[in-house]
């Protein structure tokens, strides 16, 4: 009687778990998706040579260097790993000397930012290493992939461009141009051939509302027309969608197309070629800032080396993860024309009443200097040797009622960005 109990008891729980599955994320899922999704992952972990468990939670691979998800991208077929870039401008030249931000306008002066703390550290080195030979993987969750309405679109942002007409825009926002389901507030410069980026990002945990919407903050290089842009990131991310938890992550992405059918974040979608075996993209970061204590910062550089058209990321100051190789692109394998720094809001509640709470940054306004999420070292490569300070530099917000921006550049001799902000709030219900 013993042995028939337990094996119905059993029976039942596999068939709510079932039922669960079969159900998830409000409908319903086919046998079909099911096995796709199952097909999917086992493809993917083909060839892991060693498992590490994280104490988060996360399981990362450590997959053969060679048989990386990158060539299984059409364009990559016969494509020979660089192993290490072959020129790397990390000397700076650091002009001193007050900036000047967009109109000709004096940012407002103050203290500067207290000297932060560089953090390449992420969670799951806590429990291995991967050998030599290998890059660690962070391994997709069923789950996610379940709740995907494809897995072509999983891992993959939302076109943000839309063309709104005066008057449309909801009134309520003091905002003229407004991303369709994106928010931004960012600092920008333009003008110039730009082979590099970089700076050090402050590392936040902001609050994100619901699971379909995301909070990164990112050095971005891009290319092209605002509705077809070509576009290589790196930063962090709290993005539940993707990584299954409101965890603060590192992430790269990239698109060749505006995000409408090309591009995805780490290594969702082929594409990305990692090199290393020490940083795990999607892994999370830690220690966290927090506002009024320690600010802990992360340091990315993103630049095209010049022999191989590469473009790389390189996470603090000597470790590159990776690159992106140019039979991913058409106009930015050449150089980028503009490098963007600051934080992305995704909702689909943008511009509407109520707005998101989702928050930007650490949710402080810009205008609350000592506690509001900064971004400071904001470098470019142009055609010279050296990265430097970037002459003329642009703030940009498009709703400065739910995320503003504010740059200090006067009387100190390196220019700092401020960002962020809670979402909804009274000025922006």
């Amino acid at each position: 009687m013993r042995k028939v109990f337990h094996f119905s008891a059993m029976r039942s729980t596999m068939f709510i778990l079932l039922w669960l599955l079969i159900t998830v994320h409000g409908g319903s899922l086919s046998r079909h998706k099911i096995l796709e999704v199952e097909r999917k992952l086992k493809y993917l972990r083909r060839h892991s040579l060693k498992t590490i468990e994280s104490e988060d939670g996360d399981i990362i691979d450590c997959i053969d260097i060679n048989k990386q998800p990158a060539f299984d991208h059409p364009a990559l077929k016969d494509h020979k790993i660089q192993m290490a870039p072959t020129h790397n401008s990390a000397k700076e030249e650091v002009t001193s000397g007050s900036r000047t931000s967009r109109n000709g306008n004096n940012s407002k002066s103050g203290k500067m930012m207290n000297e932060s703390l560089s953090v390449t550290s992420q969670v799951w080195q806590k429990s291995g290493k991967c050998p030599k030979g290998t890059i660690a993987v962070r391994r997709i969750r069923k789950r996610e992939l379940l709740k995907a309405h494809s897995i072509e679109e999983y891992g993959r942002k939302k076109p943000s461009f839309s063309h709104h007409q005066h008057g449309q825009v909801n009134k309520n926002l003091d905002s003229f141009v407004q991303l369709k389901n994106h928010s931004k507030a960012i600092l920008f410069t333009v003008g110039y051939r730009y082979l590099g980026g970089k700076a050090d990002l402050r590392v936040c945990n902001p609050f994100v509302e619901k699971d379909d919407e995301y909070s990164t903050t990112q050095v971005a290089l891009l290319t092209g027309p605002h509705n077809d842009f070509e576009c290589v990131q790196s930063g962090w991310a709290v993005n539940p969608s993707v990584y299954g938890d409101r965890q603060t992550r590192l992430f790269v992405y990239w698109t060749a197309d505006g995000s409408r059918e090309s591009g995805c974040f780490d290594l969702t979608c082929p594409g990305f070629i990692q090199t290393s075996n020490e940083i795990a993209l999607g892994a999370a970061i830690y220690p966290i800032s927090i506002p009024g204590d320690l600010p802990y910062v992360i340091t990315i550089y993103i630049f095209k080396d010049p022999y191989t058209n590469n473009w790389w990321v390189q996470y603090g100051e000597k470790t590159n993860i990776g690159y992106w190789p140019p039979e991913l692109f058409e106009t930015i394998l050449y150089n980028a024309q503009s490098v963007e720094w600051g934080g992305e809001v995704y909702s689909t509640t943008i511009g509407q009443t109520p707005h998101t709470a989702t928050q930007m940054g650490n949710g402080q306004f810009a205008s609350v200097l000592s506690f509001s999420s900064a971004i400071t070292r904001m470098r470019i490569h142009d055609n010279s040797d050296v990265l430097k300070i970037p002459e003329l530099v642009y703030d940009y917000s498009d709703e400065y009622n739910c995320y503003d921006v504010w740059l200090m550049s006067d009387y100190i001799d390196d220019p700092q960005f401020y960002y962020g902000g809670p979402g909804r709030n009274p000025k922006c219900p």
